[in-house]
C-alpha cells in the first residue's frame, strides 16, 4: 500500500511573525506548487534523496551551478528530522509505533529560496504521511507547532508561523 500526500506553497500578502503583526498574517496557497511524498511499508527504513540531493556532477560548474541553484541541502535532512520529531513526539505523548519499517520518497517543484514555504510542504506532507502510516492523529494546532518545530529547533532554519 502506497501512502501518497502533499502540501501546496504558499505565498505571504499582509503580515509576518518576524516583522511585527504579531503572527497575524494573511497568505494564499499556490496549488500549482506542491510537495509530494510516497510512503510505503519496506523491509528497512529507506529515505530515497530526490533529484536535488544527488552529489554526481558533469563537472565543477556543474557542481556550481547546482549550489547556485539549490543550496548546500536538499530534502533527505528535512525528511529525517520530521522522522525524528514525530517518533519524539509519539514517544512522549504514550503513543506506541508499530514496527514495521518504510521506504520515504518526495518530490517538490517548490522553487526554492523565494519564500514560498518549500521545506515547511516536504515536512508537512511528510507528516501527513507519517500519521496516515502508523494511523496517528494529531490535532492541526499541534501538527502545525510540530513541524515548526522540526524546521527551528531540531535544524535551526530560520522558520515563522505562517511557514508551518
Amino acid at each position: 500500500m502506497d501512502i501518497r500526500t502533499h502540501a501546496f506553497a504558499r505565498a505571504g500578502l499582509v503580515g509576518n511573525p518576524s516583522d511585527g503583526y504579531f503572527g497575524k498574517t494573511i497568505a494564499v496557497i499556490i496549488r500549482d506548487y506542491r510537495a509530494e511524498v510516497t510512503l510505503a511499508e519496506s523491509q528497512e527504513l529507506v529515505i530515497v534523496p530526490s533529484e536535488e540531493d544527488i552529489s554526481r556532477f558533469e563537472s565543477i560548474e556543474g557542481l556550481v551551478e547546482d549550489v547556485r541553484r539549490h543550496g548546500y541541502y536538499g530534502g533527505v535532512r528535512l525528511i529525517k528530522a520530521g522522522i525524528r520529531r514525530f517518533a519524539d513526539y509519539c514517544s512522549q505523548h504514550d503513543i506506541k509505533l508499530h514496527k514495521r519499517n518504510f521506504t520515504i520518497s518526495y518530490h517538490t517543484n517548490i522553487p526554492r529560496l523565494v519564500g514560498l514555504g518549500g521545506s515547511s510542504a516536504i515536512v508537512t506532507a511528510a507528516m501527513r504521511a507519517l500519521m496516515e502510516f502508523f494511523g496517528v492523529d494529531i490535532r492541526k494546532a499541534e501538527l502545525a507547532s510540530l513541524i515548526l518545530s522540526v524546521e527551528n529547533d531540531e535544524l535551526d532554519i530560520a522558520a515563522g508561523l505562517q511557514d508551518r
